[in-house]
């Protein structure tokens, strides 16, 4: 059901929006979750590691997608909002086309390139194989991927958190099942990881679109009719290009840092396949805020509404602090525990506790940055989360070169620290100056 957040109590819709965000984002990281904990167990170090290395890809290519459609629901947001429903649903069809092709183009390239890719990235040949086998199968799930994450977005621009996490409940209890039967009972590895992986995804975008076409008319596409409408096609990918770069300039960035941290060897990249996931899970909530300020903030917009948005964001700003501050908290007194979840080895989870001695101090950092890039893609200033992103990585990249080989993977997260600092310190004046001059009439580029 569409809800306008136009009206209303604003800390009640941003918890009603987000709520449902955190738990739809949880179930979608359960996907890697479950094939990391099963394959950690079951499988050993070398398949761990080698699944954690494909995570940083699958993120490249997960986070492009969601890039593009971040730059559409702001689009379809600022339609809904003025009431243009003819906009949103040409909107609708364009951004499907687009994403189709962007699936097809990344299967012709992806799955030849891997072992390329691998290469590059200094993955050591005790996991090439099993690496290259789990990376190819999810390159040629991408569709499934591209429409779950369009339709997803659809929903949330017109204030529908909801329905997208009870398809991806029954997608995730479908992968988990797979995972233990393909990989446990079947003893298949990463090649049954990998297949559970794209079947539930698979479930999840089909439900999304047999939803839509029954009870949300004014987002149903004929297929047979698809087409890119030109005009929306610009503003789609300058919007949707910038964020899209923004988006991958972070897995990017994880790449570099990856391969840093496969030379440290295979129980060092197994610890950090295990850090990245407890991170994941920990800054979700901080994530799925900042997509109810841009939520928030586009369909504001097209109301045109400038007092409603800063108060928004004041609003949207504390509470990313909360979730923040409590991230470090369980961060700190779970440790350990966390880490055992994925491994028994006692180096590995040494080294994972030594890692949040050292970062599990600064979580409020990257929630105060979500806020405000979300702040900043609802007024359709794109370029501003690009180069704030790329201050970020770039200063995390250069601090973990230098740090990683001294302090191990310890070095890779004061890198961490160093870049949200630096992303803050770029972005916070910014957002005060717009603040003082407003965001409505005045046309800036993305």
């Amino acid at each position: 059901m569409d809800t306008d957040l136009t009206r209303g109590n604003i800390l009640r819709h941003l918890i009603d929006f987000t709520i449902p965000l955190i738990l739809g984002n949880l179930f979608q990281l359960s996907y890697n979750m479950v094939d990391t904990i099963v394959i950690g167990r079951f499988a050993g170090s070398s398949a761990l590691a080698a699944v954690g290395t494909c995570d940083q890809v699958m993120n490249l290519m997960v986070l492009g997608v969601s890039g593009l459609c971040i730059g559409a629901s702001v689009l379809m947001g600022n339609f809904y909002g003025a009431g243009d429903r003819e906009k949103l649903l040409e909107e609708m069809k364009t951004m499907t086309a687009i994403g189709l092709l962007f699936a097809v183009i990344v299967m012709a390239v992806g799955i030849p390139l891997t072992g390329v890719i691998f290469t590059l990235m200094r993955v050591r040949p005790e996991m090439m194989r099993e690496a290259t086998v789990y990376l190819r199968i999810i390159f040629a799930g991408m569709p499934f991927t591209c429409l779950y994450n369009i339709y997803s977005a659809a929903l949330r621009s017109i204030g529908d958190s909801k329905t997208p996490i009870r398809f991806l409940v029954i997608s995730c209890l479908i992968n988990i099942a797979l995972d233990l039967m393909l990989v446990v009972v079947f003893h298949m590895s990463v090649l049954g990881a990998a297949l559970a992986t794209v079947i539930a995804q698979a479930c999840s975008a089909v439900l999304c679109i047999i939803y839509v076409g029954q009870r949300v008319p004014m987002l149903h596409i004929d297929w047979r009719g698809l087409r890119i409408d030109r005009s929306l096609a610009r503003q789609t990918l300058s919007y949707g290009g910038m964020t899209a770069l923004q988006q991958c300039s972070q897995p990017i960035g994880n790449i570099i840092i990856q391969s840093s941290v496969n030379a440290l060897g295979v129980s060092a990249a197994a610890a950090f396949s295990a850090v990245r996931k407890i991170e994941d899970i920990g800054l979700l909530p901080g994530r799925s805020i900042s997509t109810g300020i841009t939520a928030f903030t586009a369909q504001n917009k097209g109301a045109r509404d400038e007092a409603r948005i800063q108060q928004g964001f004041r609003v949207g700003l504390r509470m990313e602090l909360v979730v923040g501050m409590a991230m470090c908290a369980v961060v700190l007194l779970l440790r350990s525990p966390l880490m055992s979840l994925f491994t028994q080895d006692a180096a590995i989870i040494a080294a994972g506790v030594r890692y949040f001695d050292l970062i599990g101090f600064c979580y409020a950092l990257p929630c105060l940055t979500n806020g405000i890039q979300g702040y900043f893609r609802g007024i359709g200033r794109m370029r501003v989360t690009l180069f704030a992103t790329l201050t970020q990585i770039s200063v995390r990249v250069i601090a973990t070169l230098i740090l990683s080989p001294v302090m191990g993977i310890s070095g890779v997260g004061l890198a961490c620290v160093l870049g949200w600092t630096a992303m803050i310190a770029w972005e916070l004046p910014l957002q005060m100056h717009i603040r003082r001059v407003g965001v409505l009439d005045r046309h800036h580029t993305a």
